[in-house]
């Protein structure tokens, strides 16, 4: 049965069709295995019993003869999804212990699929972070090495896929989130188009970039689980209204004679040997498989760290403003009156990370400096948008490292914040521009850590970007490697 951990989606998928294993086995296989590696603190709320509620459940609807890609898969859920049977905390003192009265769309959408929650992630605190340092409940560890990181803010999801405590995650990526950690954590990532998956129920940090996304082992199991993930919300007024796709359409189309775009920006100074070797490794795999390596510029590139940290924040100041301790979340004991009460409730409840975001975001969007700092910020950011649709003209996907180096040890960055920001050098400009990006592992660097290679493509086109990410992942094996111990 120890094998079954192993077992990517669609080989789940296909043995619970055909008998060979329960919904039930699957799902107290890896509860034991979630328990044997509490070490690597990734879970936040584990709840066996509903669990193995859900299992029953889906076993019960294949015994009835409904069949599905995904009917008893297992999925764990970062905490900055809302569940109903699970504490939705947003890894945050300020909403500890809070129970949702409804479920995400991602989340409900995917339990209509009939996968089954294995519970929720640990972040960093509302999504704000890079390496899963400033969640409230402590740190995730990197299963391949753990004094690194595994990368933020979905450190939790990136931890359990690389340590096949779950088969796929949910995840987030705001200016980086799920690119940066499945770097990290040797798994692949990926951020579909924004707009297209719902963001109904998820605890907003920036709302004109937050997306969701997936964890996985490979491009093939993102792609069928977003067959069921990813469609038109109405309760979403940032959803886009498109007929659902078929993800997998393109895996078997290979990438002769495609055309992969390489922005000489990302290989520029601050890019650590080590990465750039795994990834230069990575593209001449593909000029291998028959692609065509096309040099292109993203000029504008550079500005996207200054860029998103003016709007993320700013967004973040007015999203945040309604944890008050009035209505839910954490409320001071002690309080002299209202303007007092809200005051303490705000100051103990959030981490230094969302005050220091709040306190810019409150700044930049302040009389005076909204036109020099905010609308500014906007403006460069259709820059940087335009500089992506200039480059799709030249080539059908983009290219290149996720970050500068590979996962660095904790506490190396928490002194300087600036320092921190920048290891989204790399991934804020897809986000700014709203487009479907991920990462896929690519090698490993200093100290035996991985590399991720991140491809991006244009709006709407995920399936072709995960046909161009699968036949890498049919040429090699990286993605098959498993950190030692798990």
């Amino acid at each position: 049965m120890s094998e079954l951990a192993h077992a990517s989606v669609a080989e789940l998928g296909r043995l619970l069709a055909d008998r060979q294993v329960s919904a039930v086995e699957l799902a107290q296989l890896l509860l034991k295995r979630i328990d044997a590696h509490r070490d690597l603190n990734a879970f936040l709320d584990v709840r066996p019993d509903v669990t193995l509620a859900q299992a029953r459940a889906a076993d019960e609807r294949r015994a009835r003869g409904e069949t599905g890609a995904l009917l008893g898969v297992p999925i764990a859920h970062k905490d900055i999804f809302v569940t109903q049977e699970w504490c939705s905390t947003a890894s945050s003192r300020i909403l500890q212990g809070y129970m949702s009265p409804f479920d995400a769309t991602v989340v409900a959408s995917l339990k209509q699929a009939g996968m089954v929650c294995l519970g929720k992630l640990n972040c960093d605190e509302f999504a704000m972070g890079s390496s899963n340092e400033n969640s409230a409940y402590g740190n995730v560890l990197n299963p391949w090495d753990k004094g690194a990181v595994p990368g933020g803010s979905s450190g939790g999801s990136s931890a359990v896929v690389a340590a096949r405590l779950a088969p796929v995650a949910t995840a987030t990526d705001t200016g980086g989130s799920i690119r940066e950690p499945a770097a990290f954590t040797g798994i692949t990532g990926t951020k579909p188009t924004y707009g297209r998956p719902s963001r109904w129920g998820m605890i907003a940090f920036a709302s004109s970039l937050d997306t969701a996304g997936l964890m996985t082992r490979s491009a093939e199991d993102c792609a069928l689980v977003f067959n069921a993930m990813l469609g038109f919300d109405p309760k979403d007024s940032t959803s886009i209204d498109r007929p659902r796709e078929d993800y997998t359409r393109s895996l078997d189309a290979g990438v002769k004679g495609l055309k992969i775009g390489v922005p000489k920006e990302f290989f520029g100074a601050g890019l650590q040997p080590d990465v750039e070797q795994a990834v230069r490794a990575a593209l001449a795999e593909y000029e291998k498989l028959g692609a065509q390596l096309v040099d292109i510029s993203l000029p504008n590139a550079e500005l996207g760290i200054p860029v998103y940290y003016v709007i993320a924040p700013a967004e973040c100041s007015s999203n945040l403003s309604r944890f008050d301790g009035v209505r839910y979340g954490h409320r001071a004991k002690d309080y002299a009156d209202l303007t007092d009460m809200i005051k303490k409730s705000r100051s103990e409840g959030f981490g230094a990370e969302p005050k220091r975001r709040i306190l810019i975001g409150t700044y930049v969007l302040s009389h005076g400096y909204y036109d020099a700092y905010f609308i500014k910020a906007m403006q460069v950011r259709r820059l940087i948008a335009d500089d992506f649709q200039r480059a799709f003209a030249q080539c059908d996907v983009i290219a290149g490292p996720v970050t500068t180096s590979v996962a660095f040890g904790f506490g190396e960055k928490t002194d300087d914040p600036v320092a921190m920001y920048l290891a989204d050098l790399y991934t804020v400009p897809g986000s700014l521009a709203g487009i479907p990006s991920m990462s896929l592992p690519c090698g490993f660097g200093a100290k035996g850590r991985p590399v991720g290679l991140q491809l991006m493509a244009n709006h709407f086109e995920e399936a072709k970007m995960l046909g161009v990410a699968h036949a890498y992942q049919r040429a090699s094996d990286w993605h098959k490697r498993v950190p030692a111990g798990y």
